[in-house]
């Protein structure tokens, strides 16, 4: 089957303007149908714009009217051609450009990326979406000059990266926390060694003094 570009984003677009069943768009999305449940329910994809598949050429409008009509109907994507994936999925990875008419969307995504997915690094952001430190830095720390107008959207919504890098980022930074977190716990695990108690022994062999009124009057020898 045909692999969906920005699955998330076409899940949104489908629950929103087709009559489709969950299923349906689990299976043409490759999500899990509590997935998609989430998205109709506002618990996942928040944020997330709609990215319509018969504009991008996912999906012919004729085979959404199928589904549609025959809910046991499998859409079936648009096939693009192998040999063009393979050259593009080839090439060497770089630097990110952003084309100019997208780098101003970049805040809303960097602000986006900080709210949802606060784990991920300014290092990692920076790489996905082709922006600089400072940048993220000061929109973390509410001092970006446009901070009372930016907008958090998904970066796969604006175009500024594919699903599946955004995807990759999240989960890298996933693994990395609970990694850390998984050593700072074992590390806190061996310095919290209980403390063994200690008693202070009297001597009770010491010998008890008994005084006698002569003892006590008695004059001592000089």
């Amino acid at each position: 089957m045909t692999q969906i570009l920005m699955p998330k984003a076409t899940a949104v677009w489908l629950i929103d303007n087709t009559g489709m069943t969950f299923k349906q768009i689990s299976e043409f999305c490759v999500l899990h149908i509590l997935e998609v449940e989430g998205i109709a329910d506002g618990d996942v994809a928040a944020g997330i714009l709609g990215a319509d598949p018969i504009a991008n050429g996912q999906v012919s409008r004729e085979e959404i009217e199928k589904a549609e009509k025959d809910s046991n109907y499998a859409m079936k994507a648009n096939t693009f051609d192998s040999d063009t994936l393979q050259t593009n999925k080839s090439k060497k990875k770089g630097p990110r450009y952003t084309p100019l008419s997208r780098r101003q969307d970049r805040p809303d995504a960097i602000a986006w990326i900080v709210r949802y997915h606060p784990e991920v690094s300014d290092a990692q952001i920076s790489k996905l979406i082709g922006t600089t430190k400072p940048t993220i830095n000061s929109i973390r720390e509410r001092t970006h000059w446009k901070i009372n107008t930016i907008n958090p959207i998904d970066p796969v919504s604006l175009g500024l990266c594919t699903q599946i890098d955004l995807d990759s980022t999240v989960k890298k930074a996933s693994d990395k926390k609970a990694k850390l977190e998984a050593k700072t716990q074992q590390e806190t695990g061996e310095s919290l060694k209980p403390v063994e108690k200690t008693t202070v022994e009297t001597d009770t062999n010491q010998s008890k003094v008994e005084h006698t009124l002569e003892s006590l009057f008695k004059p001592s020898k000089v």
